[in-house]
């Protein structure tokens, strides 16, 4: 049996109904803001030089696993040296794609690409890679078949 008088045992309530309450108000609030910031994004500023390089490399017939081995292992040095890949990847459905392998690479800007490329290149534990890359990837008229285009984000892109 409860000794408390009925008074004090209704103010105790009262005062973990508002508790309640207030917690759930502030739990509201919180998440109004972080919803209204999801639906907001910054905008894209005129002096924004983000670029994105698209990369794909068409190999030799059979080749795109030894490919995919190879940069398995030269990411970890390609991340060293700035090189931000988004993702790889290779195409499985189309039957005129199955020998291409492509990822995708952001920058801060077209200068920062050309000098992280030319750290990587110049780096001497980067060459084993190369140098096991050449024979995976296909020659046309004695030229590596590898596609490279820079793209910039349109400003209605939701990866910037």
């Amino acid at each position: 049996m409860n000794s408390e008088p009925a008074p004090a045992l209704l103010n105790r309530w009262k005062v973990r109904g508002w508790i309640v309450c207030g917690t759930a108000l502030v739990s509201f609030t919180a998440g109004s803001l972080m919803t209204d910031r999801l639906r907001h994004p910054d905008p894209v500023r005129a002096d924004n030089t983000h670029v994105f390089e698209l990369r794909v490399y068409h190999t030799v017939p059979g080749k795109v696993p030894a490919l995919e081995s190879v940069f398995r292992d030269a990411s970890k040095l390609m991340v060293n040296h700035g090189i931000n890949v988004v993702g790889y990847w290779v195409p499985d459905d189309d039957p005129a794609w199955k020998d291409t392998f492509i990822y995708l690479v952001a920058h801060s800007s077209r200068d920062e690409a050309k000098e992280n490329w030319h750290e990587l290149h110049a780096d001497p534990a980067f060459q084993p890679y190369v140098e096991s890359a050449k024979p995976l990837i296909e020659k046309a008229n004695g030229v590596y078949r590898a596609d490279e285009v820079y793209m910039r984000p349109t400003d209605f892109s939701p990866m910037r």
